[in-house]
Order: structure tokens, then C-alpha cells, then sequence
């Protein structure tokens, strides 16, 4: 039975916090920029502008990650990894809202649920970065 060292645990108990700390970067720059946006009369309905609404809500979650990211020292290229896990599940939902197969409803909820294999994705694309910050 191969045991597992507790440095190697360790790592990937760095892991898991980082992951969960891009969860809640991530609601906070959306739900803080939110705010702020509502505040001078930005906002975009998914019903009825549903591309700039996604847009900006991505932008606002990606916000909030690149903020922490660079606070906990990460480097310009993992950190703009993770922000484009926010808006790489629009490539191929944009067109199926312009062609009419999902409405602006489905691209929010697809794409969210897109977003947290997307940034695990990154995450372990640089396993060794975010075990050891």
C-alpha cells in the first residue's frame, strides 16, 4: 500500500483552498461590481441583452479573481488563465443564443456551471503553482 507523504497532502490542501478561494473572489467581484454597476445605471437583462449582460458579469467575476490572485502573488499568466475560464463558455453559447436554440436564461445557467470544471481546468494545467501558494 503506497502511502501518501504529508507534504504531498499538504499541496493539495493548498489546492482545494485555492479553488475555493476563486469561488468566492469570484461572487465577490460579481455581487461588489454588481452593486457598483446598479449604483450609475449599469445593467443588462439576460432577457433581453443577454451577450452584454454575460459580459459583464464575467468581467466582474474575473475582477474579483485577478484581484486575489495578484494580492496572493500569482503571476500575470495563471491569473489571466483563470479569468478566461469565465468567459470561455460563451464561445460556443453565443451562437447557440443567436441561432435561438437557448435563450439568454440558458447561457447563464450553462455557462455558470461551465465556469467551475473551466477553472479546475486551469488550476491543474499549473498543479505546482497553486499547491505551493
Amino acid at each position: 500500500m503506497t502511502q501518501i507523504s504529508s507534504e504531498t497532502r499538504h499541496g493539495w490542501g493548498r489546492f482545494a483552498r485555492h479553488y475555493v478561494e476563486m469561488i468566492i473572489a469570484m461572487f465577490a467581484g460579481m455581487i461588489v461590481l454588481g452593486i457598483a454597476w446598479d449604483a450609475v445605471g449599469i445593467s443588462f437583462s439576460y432577457a433581453t441583452q443577454p451577450e452584454l449582460a454575460y459580459l459583464l458579469m464575467a468581467f466582474d467575476m474575473s475582477v474579483g479573481m485577478a484581484a486575489w490572485m495578484r494580492f496572493r502573488g500569482h503571476r500575470w499568466a495563471p491569473t489571466l488563465e483563470m479569468c478566461a475560464a469565465m468567459f470561455l463558455p460563451v464561445v460556443p453559447l453565443f451562437p447557440l443564443l443567436w441561432l435561438g436554440f437557448v435563450d439568454g436564461d440558458a447561457v447563464m445557467i450553462f455557462s455558470h456551471v461551465a465556469m467551475f470544471p473551466l477553472m479546475l481546468a486551469a488550476m491543474l494545467w499549473r498543479k505546482d503553482e497553486y499547491r505551493s501558494c
